[in-house]
């Protein structure tokens, strides 16, 4: 069986969503992501199977014990081993002729153009402290025209953001400005990104670790966060309808029964989310040297 028709007998079942001539364009598309961990892996998966056919992926890390709960390619068998290695094994297995081009150290001032430049579309699975590369890669996106689509696993939950390039910016949307501590960066991020805050009502945060640079998650909210984004995606890809992009934002938590979608015409600097950001920062003031303490993951150098 040669690559064409192994292609059209994966994908037979996508037909009657995606039409036959938009299941080539998805073949032709390729898609950037950021992190092949919680976020990423399940991102590659469910793309490859809705019949994308290039990606580039970017990772510096190698999958551990801990990362089981929720990744993809975490499983007694990877442990040791590079993400982006394992992952890459993961997706041709799905369908062999995929075209991948993997960044095994991750993305850097160095290959960050490189790795961009040939996308349709971005997807962020950044660590959430590695914010130093988030910000390499938001304002480069934007710069050379590509929409960068996010997704976060908070509690029980999964958000949406999408940036397009003539639209509201990453650093506007969350207010993130020069001179601000790890810990208001962190505080402005998490509020930003979901403004009803629905997981709020059942998580324990004292299980945040700072130091450890982790927290609370869920296999079951990383799985929605791919259906979210995918979804997305697709709109994008086929113009189907405009994006869903910021300031407008949206999560959905089955667990308390809620979807909810609104829009910031300020962004982060709006009264309502100023007042959010104090709230929460003083929810986590007891936090706050150690969040300073640990940082903010570094821009990984190139090697």
């Amino acid at each position: 069986m040669n690559a064409d028709e192994y292609y059209a007998l994966a994908t037979k079942r996508n037909l009657g969503i995606v039409s036959p001539e938009e299941q080539q364009k998805l073949r032709n598309s390729r898609i950037a992501i950021v992190g092949m961990g919680g976020g990423g892996g399940i991102y590659l998966t469910t793309l490859v199977r809705m019949g994308i056919g290039r990606f580039n992926i970017a990772d510096f890390d190698a999958f551990s014990i801990v990362n089981t709960n929720r990744q993809a390619g975490a499983m007694q068998s990877t442990i040791g081993r590079p993400k982006t290695e394992v992952m890459a094994e993961i997706a041709r297995d799905i369908n062999p002729s995929i075209e991948i081009r993997r960044f095994d150290n991750g993305i850097n001032e160095q290959n960050i153009e490189d790795f961009l430049h040939d996308v349709d579309i971005v997807f962020d699975a950044v660590d959430v402290f590695a914010q130093p590369a988030r910000l390499l890669l938001y304002r480069t996106a934007r710069r050379l025209g590509k929409p960068v689509l996010f997704s976060a696993p908070l509690g029980l939950s999964a958000t949406l953001g999408v940036f397009t390039p003539d639209g509201m910016s990453f650093e506007d949307y969350f207010d993130i400005r020069e001179g601000m501590t790890p810990f208001e960066i962190m505080i402005a991020f998490l509020v930003g990104l979901a403004p009803g805050g629905t997981h709020l009502k059942y998580m324990d945060l004292s299980r945040v670790e700072p130091a450890e640079q982790a927290g609370p998650s869920s296999a079951a909210a990383i799985s929605m966060m791919a259906g979210v984004v995918g979804v997305e995606a697709l709109a994008l890809l086929l113009n189907r309808r405009p994006p869903v992009a910021a300031p407008i934002y949206t999560q959905f938590d089955p667990y308390i029964g809620v979807y909810i979608r609104g829009r910031l015409r300020w962004g982060n600097r709006g009264p309502i989310q100023r007042l959010k950001r104090w709230l929460v920062a003083r929810k986590f003031a007891g936090q706050k040297q150690k969040f300073n303490d640990a940082g903010l993951e570094p821009l990984p150098k190139e090697k």
